[in-house]
């Protein structure tokens, strides 16, 4: 199967967002603008304008409620994505700064160490190593210990299991974790949409894990991982 065919794939399973009026609501959340931004939009503009929308919904939040956790992982996701997009480094390490004191405060917190694990092998995979690591303070051990962190702290979710595989994957095809853990999340429990995507995701890029393709692997799981489906991301 195709990377952009893989793409669809996700791009399908988040277009069930809920779209009665009830839900109205939930679909202007700044979780949700952020996922549409991650897999739906395919214009850069349009993305970059949900990502800035869903930072600052979450920035909101956090200023009635300094604690809310889910408020703060969204922010600093967000300020990962736009900086990704406009290839600021200022905001790269703004956005580490923060995936690292959510980290801090709360070790367990699955989400932020999904994050912090993403930050740290994203840049280490359009940087190259030394480059990531002189510039930003992007370590390919950091990102590994964190995604492995969040997949032993996310109860087995296909989330967790199905985002770390391909994030691993992207940086090295023939890791053997990577193709162990989508198989994980091909069959975890998928309570959540981002985990039915994850499941659906981690279950089409068997197909060429066991091609044995490298260049085919590394080209689905940058199309599936977040913005891989906008214009030159991937």
């Amino acid at each position: 199967m195709r990377a952009r065919s893989l793409g669809a794939v996700l791009a399908a399973a988040l277009m069930l967002l809920p779209a009665a009026a009830g839900a109205a609501a939930a679909a202007d959340s700044p979780r949700d603008l952020l996922v549409r931004a991650a897999f739906l939009d395919r214009d850069k503009g349009e993305a970059l304008a949900h990502i800035l929308a869903a930072r600052d919904g979450a920035a909101a939040r956090l200023q009635a409620a300094p604690g809310d956790p889910d408020a703060a992982v969204v922010r600093a996701t967000a300020t990962g994505y736009h900086a990704k997009l406009t290839g600021s480094r200022g905001e790269a390490i703004a956005a580490r700064r923060l995936m690292e004191a959510l980290v801090a405060r709360d070790p367990r917190n699955a989400e932020a160490q999904l994050a912090l694990g993403g930050w740290h092998l994203g840049a280490v995979n359009k940087l190259g190593g030394l480059i990531a690591r002189a510039a930003l303070g992007a370590q390919k051990s950091a990102g590994l210990g964190a995604l492995d962190r969040a997949v032993a702290l996310g109860g087995n979710r296909a989330m967790f299991a199905g985002l770390s595989a391909l994030m691993r994957l992207q940086l090295d095809p023939a890791d053997p974790r990577g193709l162990a853990l989508a198989e994980t999340a091909a069959k975890a429990p998928a309570p959540t949409l981002a985990d039915r995507a994850m499941q659906r995701a981690a279950a089409a890029i068997l197909a060429p894990l066991r091609g044995g393709n490298a260049k085919a692997i590394r080209q689905a799981a940058t199309r599936l991982l977040p913005l891989g489906q906008l214009p030159g991301e991937g």
